[in-house]
């Protein structure tokens, strides 16, 4: 009797043991982004698929859809920074320090998105989508106004001339939005930046306070310039390529996309790796297989993004074309703070 107590003893020693060993060789990569559920619906997969061909990684997803920055700050702050973590470029300086400097096939992309994810000369993160502000328009108050459509030769005095025209009791010319990222690309086009602001944002301001033609806060309400678009109250809005879904789903007239008449600012988005991290090796695996051609191309088919690879096949040329109108800006750490820093003052 005794003895098979022993040998069931050594047994279980035997079994734990081995058990606590094979766990043992699991690393777990902690990794942080924000997104939407539809976001989340084509990235969980892409997750699941590393993690089949990589049986010894398990990927712990931290997502973040609210106040993302600031709750990574404090991660930061507290020593628990992810291993990986999604990032954009008008964050990236606040974490330079902290973030991996890594090597970059810069041939596959296009060089604006590296160029934003890049600060005092080191590639900080890979690059997923460039982002972009174009113009919205909608075809049929267009036409009911006789104002041709625009092209990508207009210039800023056709996008003024056709928001009076296309102005009256029912619906506004252009957009209007008390944010000073919105009126970068009229500071950027008369040859501003974001501490010479006062050109551009005379020209910006006049579309509400001098011409009429684009909505003030009190004709906004509440709604957003989305819905007003959707309703047919605004006939052409500034905004990016994330629109483009939900006007694919829900517009009931028809709408078309043409670069700004002049320069925007490039935005990108990307994978960074905390300096913090004890298995960079893995994170670069997986940061890698995020940014591979066929995973790049499953998140651009959707819609939201528009991708930073040049070798991923991508149909609206519109977006691909204001790449070239864009421009990188000099993002430093006290960005944010000139930003809320317009944003009350000029607002």
């Amino acid at each position: 009797m005794m003895k098979k107590f022993f040998l069931l003893l050594l047994l279980t020693i035997f079994l734990t043991t081995g058990c606590t060993s094979q766990k043992s060789d699991i690393v777990t990569l902690k990794f942080s982004t924000w997104g939407s559920a539809s976001e989340m619906s084509i990235l969980k997969p892409i997750i699941a698929d590393f993690e089949k061909q990589n049986p010894k990684i398990r990927i712990d997803l931290m997502h973040i859809p609210q106040n993302y920055f600031q709750k990574i700050h404090l991660l930061f702050a507290s020593n628990l920074a992810p291993d990986v973590i999604f990032i954009n470029n008008l964050n990236l300086p606040v974490y330079a320090n902290h973030l991996e400097p890594l090597n970059i096939d810069t041939n596959i992309y296009y060089k604006e998105p590296v160029a934003a994810l890049s600060y005092q000369g080191k590639y900080l993160a890979i690059p997923r989508d460039v982002s972009n502000l174009v113009i919205y328009y909608n075809k049929d108050l267009f036409d009911m106004h006789n104002v041709p459509y625009p092209d990508n030769n207009w210039t800023l005095e056709d996008l003024l001339n056709k928001s009076l025209f296309l102005t009256n009791s029912s619906h506004f010319g252009i957009s209007f939005e008390d944010d000073v990222y919105y009126a970068l690309p009229y500071i950027l086009t008369l040859g501003g930046d974001i501490n010479n602001i006062n050109a551009g944002m005379k020209f910006y301001k006049n579309l509400v306070y001098k011409y009429r033609s684009a909505p003030s806060k009190s004709d906004v309400g509440s709604k957003t310039l989305g819905q007003m678009f959707l309703e047919e109250k605004i006939a052409m809005h500034l905004s990016g390529r994330w629109l483009v879904p939900k006007y694919t789903e829900s517009a009931k007239f028809r709408w078309g996309v043409v670069i700004f008449p002049g320069v925007t600012p490039c935005d990108a988005s990307g994978w960074a790796i905390s300096k913090t991290s004890k298995h960079k090796e893995l994170a670069k695996k997986f940061i890698e297989y995020l940014s591979s051609k066929e995973n790049i191309k499953k998140m651009s088919t959707s819609g939201l993004i528009v991708p930073a690879r040049k070798d991923v096949e991508f149909k609206d040329r519109v977006f691909l074309e204001a790449i070239s109108h864009s421009k990188v800006l000099n993002i430093t750490p006290d960005y944010s703070r000139i930003v809320d820093k317009i944003n009350d003052s000029e607002f």
